[in-house]
């Protein structure tokens, strides 16, 4: 069986994180750890699930122009053995789009989920929103191959939909390849790396 590879771009922002026994953690990830004050705690691989106990969790929202499409994602999620971390809108009352994304993003930031998916009109603002708040790499797709580029090389965890821009066939396709694809992690690690550097450089310390 494949031991999972766990990288300093898949630890939460702060909290515990479960890894299975033979996992390996690189050492970047367990220099991150330490400098995060992470509780790394080794138990049986059926505990940890994949490595986290919050990793089926995505956090959704969106805005009154994403409202239709974000209530298609949850069958999806669902048929992916995942479960929705519903934060609104709920209904197709005007709503501020920035409003939606923090939810979501200070969800993924704290550990609460292991991924958020965010649909406004366009999906440019919310993933604006999203990406200043610290620990997140927010991704605005439109098709399989930017959402498969984004987790792959960029270990996004956070994708952003444009509801009225994109048809709910391409829409759904486009995060069942994003949900699906794994990091690679090898030579982009170090390049999300300096991502996270660059954050560390010049973010303000949040409190949730």
């Amino acid at each position: 069986m494949k031991r999972v590879i766990i990288t300093a771009a898949d630890l939460p922002e702060s909290g515990e994180l479960l890894i299975p026994f033979d996992a390996v953690l690189t050492p970047l990830a367990r220099d991150e750890a330490e400098r995060r004050g992470l509780t790394l705690r080794e138990v049986a691989a059926q505990e940890a699930g994949r490595v986290s106990p919050v990793e089926k969790i995505v956090a959704l929202a969106s805005d009154h122009g994403g409202f239709a499409l974000k209530e298609q994602l949850k069958p999806l999620l669902e048929q992916l053995g995942l479960t929705a971390l519903d934060f609104g809108t709920h209904e197709e009352k005007p709503v501020d789009y920035p409003d939606m994304a923090l939810l979501v993003a200070e969800a993924v930031a704290s550990g609460r989920a292991a991924r958020g998916i965010i649909v406004d009109g366009a999906g440019i603002g919310s993933a604006m929103a999203a990406n200043k708040v610290p620990g997140i790499r927010a991704a605005l797709c439109y098709d399989k191959a930017s959402a498969r580029n984004s987790r792959e090389h960029n270990n996004a965890n956070v994708l952003t939909l444009g509801g009225r821009l994109l048809s709910a066939e391409t829409a759904l396709e486009t995060a069942a390849t994003w949900l699906t694809t794994p990091f690679a992690g090898g030579r982009h690690e170090k390049r999300v790396a300096k991502i996270m550097e660059i954050e560390r450089r010049y973010a303000v310390p949040m409190r949730f």
